[in-house]
């Protein structure tokens, strides 16, 4: 732990009516870094008023090798790891930049005047480019987890199928069901919990897939890491819900406020199931106040579950009528389905989507291994 003190500029940020207020000491310790510095070192001139005037932009697309300094800037501080930040000073502005893993990043600029401000702000996002155009079978979905540092969010661009091209992966209940999810638009939102129930291997989460593909036009899916400590954590969950002002630390632009949501809670099944309310404390009621309640009013968000219980074991509050704009059982084929799904096999009972792929595969998950003889035990052991 150590203690930084500095009489420069950096130190005579607050001023009052009567001048400078004195000294101010910033504390380093264990979990601080060199990005806190450079932070730091990047909003001198903005605090001070020099430079009173700040642009946020977002960077879709930022190359490995793209410094992106504006001309007559000159580079202070650099930062290499899971990330890359830079500092860049110039005659009457500032610009700190950042890349994330994904190849997107931000740009924070102060400046003396606002047109400079968004001079500098617009160079580095022409400089920085656009994505490549997404393929058919790719759709961008958000990844939220509760860091060191608070609630982060990460894009990847992950492989989702067409939902024509695996609804025979489905029962006929539920290729119904989800056929209709599928086609909702944003007029037909009534309900904004969507419940996938049923066994493991059924196909829960690749239906999820699809429906981020289905929705893309219109919805931003993203999935919750860890959803006990979303529900747990109220802090946690308004950054989600609702935002800071600026996002600096978010990683991207997440376009929180522009169209709908889609939170996707995978295995949840402590969170609704007929006793959480003892189990998950207040975890279950802020469930319930995000999809039909005061928190999330004035919030085009919906919240999709996964869960391996049966519907009569869940939470009554959780599948009463009108919480919910889907409650769909995914469950195994039936031996008709499934033997169609083989291609004609002979089937005897239904087989869920694992285990139709396994037999597809040459393993046949209802024929159990041969028991091991028993060996007598000798002296060694």
């Amino acid at each position: 732990m150590g203690i930084i003190e500095q009489r420069g500029d950096i130190m005579n940020l607050l001023q009052g009516t009567g001048g400078s207020l004195g000294n101010m000491h910033f504390t380093l310790d264990g979990s601080d870094d060199p990005s806190n510095v450079l932070n730091l070192m990047s909003l001198d001139a903005y605090l001070a008023g020099t430079q009173p005037h700040a642009v946020v932009r977002a960077l879709e697309a930022v190359g490995d090798d793209l410094e992106l300094i504006p001309e007559g800037g000159e580079l202070v501080r650099s930062i290499s790891g899971s990330s890359f930040l830079q500092l860049v000073r110039g005659d009457g502005w500032t610009l700190r930049t950042q890349r994330w893993r994904d190849g997107s990043g931000q740009a924070v600029v102060t400046a003396a005047t606002r047109e400079r401000a968004e001079e500098i702000a617009s160079f580095v996002v022409d400089q920085a480019g656009v994505p490549e155009e997404p393929r058919d079978d790719k759709v961008d979905m958000g990844f939220w987890y509760r860091s060191a540092r608070g609630p982060f969010r990460s894009t990847r661009s992950i492989t989702a199928p067409d939902w024509g091209g695996i609804e025979r992966n489905y029962s006929s209940n539920a290729g119904s069901a989800l056929g209709k999810l599928m086609s909702t638009q944003p007029s037909d939102v009534v309900g904004r919990l969507v419940l996938l129930h049923g066994p493991p291997g059924t196909g829960k989460t690749t239906a999820l897939r699809a429906l981020a593909r289905e929705w893309a036009e219109w919805c931003q899916v993203d999935t919750v890491l860890d959803p006990e400590a979303f529900f747990a954590d109220p802090s946690y969950l308004m950054e989600v819900i609702i935002g800071s002002e600026m996002d600096l630390h978010l990683g991207e632009d997440s376009q929180r406020g522009d169209g709908w949501r889609l939170m996707i809670l995978e295995d949840c099944d402590e969170l609704i199931r007929g006793e959480a309310k003892e189990a998950s404390g207040q975890s279950l009621a802020r469930l319930l106040n995000l999809t039909d309640g005061l928190l999330g009013q004035g919030r085009e968000i919906m919240v999709a579950i996964t869960t391996n219980e049966r519907l009569d074991r869940l939470h009554p509050a959780v599948v009463r009528p009108g919480r919910c704009l889907a409650q769909i059982e995914v469950d195994a084929l039936s031996p008709e389905e499934s033997s169609d799904w083989l291609g004609g096999e002979a089937v005897g009972e239904p087989m869920t989507l694992a285990e139709l792929y396994a037999r597809r595969g040459g393993t046949d998950p209802t024929v159990s291994e041969a028991a091991i003889p028993q060996q007598p035990v000798g002296q060694y052991i």
